[in-house]
């Protein structure tokens, strides 16, 4: 306590001798470090997983898979809503057409409940990007149609009792 009341008060502590300080290690090198991989932009991966899957699609011969290909792409239907009426396209009768060519082209042909949807702008664009996101899909070709017209009777049952209309 009096050494610090005494610097408090401006007294000075006596110096003391150096004490003998060893010089400095030269720094060490590291050995070098190897350099460091590339960022990936995650789009970059996600459309490598979509490369490996597309293998998986492809039979030996190199043609893609037509069946898996049609499979998701149902799936794809029945996981796409129409956003006024909360039942999946597929369900709804929507989808008239669905054919996949060796070559991994999707041909879709599908309507809405009448012309002037307020979804008619959106709905098919999502459909077609979410069906070309499919590994093995190389193009897809989406026919929106308006004959026949689209009526309810066209609903599957799982869709008009979702609806409470049976």
């Amino acid at each position: 306590m009096r050494r610090f009341m005494d610097l408090f008060r401006g007294k000075k502590e006596p110096e003391k001798p150096p004490s003998p300080v060893a010089p400095p290690a030269p720094p060490v090198d590291p050995a070098p470090a190897e350099p460091a991989a590339p960022a990936v932009p995650a789009e970059a991966t996600a459309r490598a997983d979509v490369a490996e899957a597309s293998v998986d699609m492809v039979s030996e011969g190199g043609a893609v898979n037509v069946k898996e290909i049609e499979e998701k792409v149902v799936d794809v239907m029945r996981n796409t809503f129409d956003p006024e009426i909360p039942v999946n396209i597929y369900e709804l009768g929507l989808v008239y057409e669905t054919r996949v060519e060796d070559s991994g082209e999707v041909h879709i042909k599908m309507t809405l409940t009448s012309p002037a949807c307020p979804v008619a702008g959106t709905l098919p664009p999502e459909v077609a990007s979410k069906v070309r996101a499919i590994p093995g899909v190389t193009d897809v070709k989406l026919d929106l149609v308006w004959d026949p017209p689209w009526n309810p009777n066209m609903m599957t049952e799982a869709a008009r009792l979702q609806l409470g209309m049976m």
